[in-house]
């Protein structure tokens, strides 16, 4: 089989794979409708900004005991309970939408409900895939189409509801994704897991939150590489907060032109995760973060400053590619490298620093495009990416000698 796509091998991971992906193309799907909706409603780069922080900031807070839960617990059931969960929003806010009653107030405590749940989920599914990839090698493949399926459907998400509202509304979308939540469901039921044991009985939640932070302190390529997440989601990934104002101002379109322009985002990003599930090694992996941060950076850039439709979706292929390669590169090399019982603690400090950050650069964005305008505030946030890049750069050499142990330690050297 493809090195890339070894992780199809497994039968779980090919169900969850599946399921997965039919759940983040409906969340995509609701991400536009609500965008589009909330500019519709005010015509503001701030509230933009505000639904975007609702919508994720419950990460910030709840991902490192999301991550503790995950050691403690059966993921499969939690993930499951989290899968429906999450279609409460969705179906209040169609209803509310098709009724004509839905106020912005509206929007943003149902995004803000959405993100307690994304807060819980999201370590629990990252430390997960090992109970369906047993085979440590085929761990960064299983890692790098997992992340890729949600880039594939920041493709297709938004190109679905860019259709959807141009022959429909807002409200269908949110009722699509609100059925894409319980159809994701049947094949996490379909799942043959066995839960790996604990070591001993668990301790207290604090104990077991301290041991999992001191950890991931103690470990340098995690202490070096998270902030590196942080840096990046802060500063370049709210550039999709502030695609409304780019589509209806600068290039007088509708949310065909939002859809065109986050897919093309999309795009890169799966492209992105191609060249990281190919990878058949993580040492050289932080040199190719340094890289994607530079791309990522220069494009978001050169994209602030663009008139023409079609170079700021090129533009926005090589944001969306370096983004992607940056943070789940990072993640690619955490999750491989950590012990078994607790990547649930380090994927919640993985999850606070890539979905946690993302709320307080889209408020910042926001107010920034409020004071000094969208095009400054994204060349900003591209000249951030390119600093940070150049400070990891001076920290290469330490964090190889590191990785090249971790991979001896635990037998994966050349794979």
């Amino acid at each position: 089989m493809n090195h890339a796509l070894r992780a199809f091998r497994h039968r779980n991971f090919r169900l969850y794979f599946c399921g997965q992906s039919v759940g983040i193309v409906g969340y995509w799907v609701q991400q536009i409708a609500m965008s589009w909706l909330v500019y519709r409603l005010t015509g503001s780069a701030w509230l933009l900004g505000v639904t975007a922080f609702a919508g994720q900031i419950a990460v910030l807070l709840l991902a490192p005991f999301g991550g503790l839960w995950a050691d403690r617990v059966d993921k499969r059931r939690l993930v499951a309970v989290m899968q429906a969960a999450a279609a409460a929003p969705a179906f209040a806010l169609a209803a509310l939408a098709w009724l004509e009653v839905v106020e912005v107030w509206h929007i943003v405590t149902l995004a803000l409900a959405l993100g307690v749940i994304i807060g819980v989920d999201a370590p629990v599914r990252q430390s997960f895939l090992p109970e369906m990839v047993p085979s440590r090698e085929d761990l960064p493949s299983a890692i790098a189409l997992s992340s890729g399926t949600y880039n594939a459907a920041r493709m297709i998400g938004p190109a679905i509801a860019g259709v959807l509202l141009a022959v429909s509304s807002e409200a269908f979308c949110f009722l699509v994704n609100a059925l894409a939540k319980f159809v994701a469901l049947v094949p996490l039921c379909m799942l043959r897991v066995t839960a790996r044991e604990r070591r001993g009985a668990p301790g207290s939640l604090w104990r077991e939150f301290r041991d999992g932070a001191l950890y991931a302190w103690n470990m340098a390529p995690v202490r070096l590489l998270l902030p590196v997440v942080a840096l990046v989601s802060f500063a370049a990934t709210p550039y999709q907060a502030l695609m409304p104002i780019f589509a209806a101002e600068s290039f007088a379109g509708g949310a065909d032109t939002l859809g065109f322009l986050i897919g093309a985002g999309g795009t890169g990003g799966v492209a992105g995760i191609l060249l990281l599930a190919a990878r058949r090694d993580i040492e050289t992996l932080p040199a190719w973060i340094v890289a994607a941060c530079i791309a990522a950076g220069a494009g978001l850039t050169a994209f602030a400053w663009s008139s023409h439709v079609v170079l700021s979706a090129a533009l926005l292929v090589v944001v969306g590619a370096g983004i992607v390669l940056a943070v789940n590169g990072v993640s690619t090399i955490t999750m491989t490298i950590v012990e078994d019982t607790l990547r649930g603690r380090v994927a919640g400090f993985y999850s606070m620093a890539f979905l946690g950050m993302y709320p307080l650069g889209s408020l910042a964005a926001g107010a920034a495009a409020t004071a000094v305008g969208a095009t400054h505030t994204l060349a900003l946030g591209g000249a951030c990416c390119i600093a940070c890049a150049l400070w990891l750069a001076t920290r290469l050499p330490g964090l190889r000698r590191e990785l090249r142990a971790n991979c001896e330690r635990l037998d994966l050297a050349g794979r």
